[in-house]
């Protein structure tokens, strides 16, 4: 074990970094990220998170309790998590022991729990950090808890997705679990405004190109100041020191809106864009769709959930829901990007304004809810076919009512269930909205004619 400058151990090979401040001098060479350089180191620095740091919040008061505890971070990219981390170690005169789920396994956790058993010899609390702790499986992150259990390590955990479905519950149950947010536009600004002027660019932006790097953050700080490095590279090579936003669109690429594929964002949106067709609101559903085509999302996957959208939502109130929506994409598919996703919004504002019906999705769920709970009742036998001569003199079909030679097309008072299940149960029910509304009524009329025609058997 090696000692560094600034009184921290480190293990050499492991990949385990310990907590360092940085110096004006590191500070200064080029190599070191714009993050980094204006990292906090205060609580009060922090910018965002203010649910959470604010006087008398949870992390403020966890800050001034005088005892360090385990916690999950939970929020998206460039929020401050790894920052948070950091100042609690630096708070309480904690080694830091970061590691990353992405790269590290049980070797780097055995190393951690080693070292802060070195810690724990001069009387010095350690903090595990575990970054992206969700990339660790159940036998890694189970690796933990004894540790936990004993005080050995303060663990402090980073993650984008749902720790409730990501983090094995052990675990969860032992730490705080703290929910980031995204920083919002005056967030980022003043982040912005500190890079400018603590960030030892020496580059000028106007207001317009403010604003166009801010919309191309996204919420994401880290993200930001990136994007002001990179400018800043552009302004150097371009021998300017100064930009505008035509400089900007020019310089930087066009950034994806932030998720990914499989993520909680990507689903978060996807819900409501559901959501804001079921509840016919034609434009939210347009806004989503196209935020989720803006972040990257696939427009085949935008069509299969229109068409879910269609049966759930919407179904035999406007049956030209489904057709519409599969005539959509099936333009996309025939026509593919941009052309054919004009199809696929004009099928997203068709089911906002259609009326709605869930009386399908329900039946269906009450249908199959009733059969996997019942047995494997045997088909009545009037409703057999009798191909064979065998099978005829059975009686297979033979009380039959064929329904077109009855009045209205109707065999009034026949019954088609098993012959066990009586009174037939009625898992269709359908709504006053649309077209169900006219079938509501035949379906009413229809059961008038079953009821008179029972009470003349009955005479």
């Amino acid at each position: 074990m090696a000692i560094a400058d600034d009184g921290t151990a480190d293990l050499f090979g492991t990949g385990i970094a310990p907590i360092r401040r940085i110096g004006k001098a590191a500070a200064d060479a080029g190599h070191v990220p714009l993050a980094e350089r204006l990292r906090p180191t205060l609580i009060d620095e922090v910018i965002g998170q203010d649910h959470l740091v604010g006087p008398g919040k949870p992390l403020r008061l966890a800050f001034e309790a005088g005892k360090p505890h385990s916690m999950i971070l939970w929020g998206p990219p460039g929020v401050g998590k790894t920052t948070l981390a950091r100042l609690m170690a630096h708070h309480f005169d904690a080694d830091f022991i970061q590691i990353s789920a992405v790269l590290a396994g049980v070797k780097e956790i055995r190393e951690a729990v080693e070292r802060a058993r070195v810690n724990q010899t001069t009387g010095r609390q350690t903090i595990l950090f575990v970054d992206e702790v969700h990339r660790f499986n159940k036998s890694q992150q189970d690796a933990f808890l004894p540790h936990v259990e004993s005080g050995l390590i303060t663990f402090i955990g980073a993650t984008t997705e749902n720790p409730s479905f990501e983090v094995v519950g052990a675990l969860l149950s032992r730490a705080q679990v703290y929910v980031l947010k995204s920083l919002d536009e005056a967030g980022l600004a003043a982040l912005l405004r500190r890079a400018l002027e603590q960030g030892g660019l020496g580059i000028a932006v106007d207001e317009e190109a403010r604003k166009l790097l801010l919309a191309q953050a996204d919420g994401d700080g880290r993200r930001l100041l990136n994007l002001l490095e990179q400018l800043a590279t552009a302004l150097k090579a371009a021998g300017r020191d100064s930009a505008d936003a035509a400089f900007v669109g020019e310089a930087l690429a066009p950034s994806r809106r932030r998720f990914d594929k499989g993520g909680d964002a990507f689903y978060d949106q996807i819900s409501a864009l559901h959501k804001s067709v079921r509840g016919s609101s034609p434009d939210a559903s347009l806004y989503w769709f196209m935020r989720m085509l803006d972040g990257g999302a696939d427009p085949r996957y935008m069509g299969r959930r229109i068409i879910r959208m269609a049966v759930e939502d919407i179904g035999l109130a406007d049956p030209r829901a489904l057709t519409t929506a599969l005539d959509a994409v099936a333009t996309y598919e025939r026509l593919g990007s941009p052309e054919g996703e004009l199809a696929l919004a004009q099928a997203v504002i068709y089911l906002a304004c259609a009326p709605k019906s869930n009386a399908v999705y329900t039946a269906y769920q009450a249908a199959r809810r009733f059969v996997s709970e019942d047995g494997s009742r045997p088909v009545p036998v009037h409703l057999r076919n009798a191909p064979t001569k065998l099978m005829k003199e059975l009686g297979f079909g033979r009380a039959y009512r064929y329904a077109h030679d009855e009045p209205e097309a109707y065999a009034a008072g026949e019954h088609y269930f098993p012959d066990e299940i009586e009174p037939s149960p009625r898992f269709y029910q359908p709504t006053p909205r649309g077209l169900e509304g006219k079938i509501g009524e035949r379906l009413e009329h229809l059961r008038d004619l079953d009821l008179s025609a029972r009470n003349k058997r009955g005479k």
